[in-house]
């Protein structure tokens, strides 16, 4: 059922007499309609405009979703030349959407653009140009937006912390965001689990896992329920230090949390359980993991043939990329040079 509602009234100037706008929003599967009535007649041509009667009305259709970035950026200057322009909901989604296609460049000249047509930034927006800085590794630029946000009188949101966070955790800075998130604290926005989650992972990417895992505790007793993802990373930072129990201890805690394991979690255990060479807890792992329908990736395969021709067992291995093979799964370079590494240690 589409339901309709009106979201603004917008008063527009022509030819010296004041036009009261209204604007309704109706939202049909991803895609949201506005119609416009007014006491002008109004004539434009659009792929994205329909017409429903020589009527002074006419209707906007502004699209949510993009099959391609051209589809995208014709979407945002079709905006940028509407009179009254649309809200800047419609803006943000177009922007995401231009994101989600990794053309970070090119939202930061879209956003430029707004600025130099005199059209304001919100929360929204401010906080996706951010997020580009950080994955154009441009931290400087990304702060400096949030400077600009505060002067604004604009508050940033968890998202707009959170987005600075992980790109401080991508740019190896994690120490860096101890003070971030204190001022997030300061400015009332409470640490979510993507808050902690990038530090978590920032953390154990650079071996600090003591300090991964006092956090984990942290981020449980302040009322954030750690995720897949969460777990996923100190539960691998934990094996690659060898310490297989309290891995395990964390494995059991998830699973009696409803958090289902995934490849990745059974990963991380049976390369650890490989390095400590406990061959028959690894097969056991393996068993529950095919037992479970979770499908074996290259990484899984890779581990098994990599722990076998360690052992001098490269017939074997063989045989795992066979198995390999059959599964569906396609070899890579790391399988063979794996391969090529146990026949040299063979020979």
């Amino acid at each position: 059922m589409m339901s309709t509602r009106t979201s603004v009234a917008a008063v527009a100037e022509r030819g010296g007499n004041i036009a009261i706008n209204t604007i309704s929003t109706k939202r049909r599967g991803n895609i949201i309609f506005s119609t416009i009535s007014t006491n002008s007649v109004i004539v434009v041509s659009s792929s994205f405009c329909t017409f429903t009667s020589s009527t002074p009305t006419k209707s906007r259709v502004f699209k949510t979703h993009f099959d391609s970035i051209e589809d995208a950026l014709a979407s945002f200057n079709w905006m940028l030349h509407l009179h009254p322009r649309p809200y800047m909901g419609h803006f943000s989604t177009v922007l995401g959407s231009i994101v989600k296609f990794k053309q970070y460049a090119t939202v930061v000249s879209l956003c430029k653009k707004m600025e130099s047509l005199g059209i304001k930034h919100n929360v929204f927006t401010l906080t996706i140009l951010i997020n580009c800085f950080c994955h154009l590794s441009r931290l400087d630029f990304g702060f400096s937006i949030l400077g600009t946000m505060l002067k604004l009188g604009l508050e940033p949101s968890t998202v707009t912390f959170n987005t600075l966070i992980n790109g401080l955790c991508i740019g190896g800075k994690v120490l860096q965001t101890a003070r971030l998130s204190d001022q997030m604290v300061e400015r009332g926005c409470k640490p979510d689990v993507f808050t902690y989650t990038s530090i978590l992972t920032g953390l154990c990417k650079i071996g600090n896992t003591n300090v991964a895992v006092k956090l984990l505790k942290k981020m449980k007793d302040g009322g954030a329920q750690p995720n897949l993802v969460t777990y996923n990373a100190v539960i691998d930072s934990l094996c690659k230090d060898k310490l297989i129990t309290d891995a395990f201890n964390l494995f059991s805690e998830m699973k009696n949390q409803s958090i289902l394991p995934d490849c990745v979690t059974y990963s991380c255990l049976i390369q650890g359980l490989c390095n400590l060479r406990q061959w028959k807890e690894a097969t056991k792992l393996l068993n529950e993991m095919v037992a479970m329908n979770i499908r074996l990736d290259a990484v899984t395969f890779n581990i098994l043939v990599d722990a076998l021709c360690k052992e001098g067992m490269v017939s074997d291995a063989v045989g795992v990329v066979d198995t390999m093979i059959q599964k569906g799964e396609q070899p890579n370079i790391v399988t063979y040079n794996t391969l090529m590494n146990g026949y040299c240690l063979r020979s």
